[in-house]
């Protein structure tokens, strides 16, 4: 899918005090970024950031941070949150690649991957953000016990990560292939995506997983 350019997004981004445009050197240090020291939770590719506003409204008392690589999109979620000043929430443009680079060890309680690429070719499986490539790197930056949440339509997707989070030696706390007719779906905060794909009768996958250190014997 190609991304429709904003023009300047990237000063406006850099002008904002809730964005972070190096977040490399906040590595182990992003609670000082906060009015207090809270739990951190964090979301991947959070896109125009209505999963974070909505959740860090209902939770003052955890410390959001959504990373976004493309400034197009992300300049949308600084830009609602620049009109709702929630002091918990930040974003900073970062690639997810990166992320060993920007977070200290244990330094994210969670983690949240909402609609992630599907990356539908075998041969991109590995780009996948639950692939074992990426939790290796979940692997250090959530402490054990840690938890991911993870939502999709795509249901090939959610196969797949089903299997690489169990063979990765994580446990499946809890997973449901209709998540809008399910127990978890209470409390339920929708993205952009999932408000759309819902609406055109598409159920939504979820699951949530806990880190363990325990790890699958090869």
């Amino acid at each position: 899918m190609r991304l429709k350019n904003v023009p300047g997004s990237r000063e406006e981004i850099a002008a904002s005090s809730y964005a972070i445009i190096a977040p490399e050197l906040y590595r182990g240090r992003w609670q000082t970024l906060y009015p207090g020291k809270q739990p951190l939770h964090l979301e991947i590719g959070m896109g125009k950031g209505r999963f974070l506003q909505e959740m860090a409204a209902l939770h003052p008392e955890i410390n959001y941070l959504g990373v976004e690589k493309y400034s197009s999109v992300l300049v949308k979620a600084v830009r609602k949150q620049e009109e709702m000043g929630l002091p918990n929430l930040l974003f900073a443009r970062m690639d997810a690649e990166e992320i060993c680079n920007c977070m200290e060890e244990g330094e994210v309680s969670r983690i949240y991957l909402n609609f992630s690429d599907p990356w539908p070719k075998d041969r991109h499986a590995k780009r996948r953000l639950t692939s074992d490539r990426f939790l290796e790197r979940y692997d250090r930056i959530l402490p054990e016990g840690g938890i991911l949440e993870f939502k999709t339509d795509n249901e090939d997707l959610f196969a797949f990560s089903l299997e690489s989070i169990r063979e990765h030696g994580w446990e499946i706390l809890a997973e449901t292939w209709d998540l809008h007719h399910s127990s978890l779906c209470e409390g339920n905060v929708m993205t952009e995506y999932e408000e759309k794909f819902s609406a055109q009768g598409h159920p939504i996958c979820k699951l949530v997983a806990r880190r363990r250190t325990v790890r699958r014997v090869v």
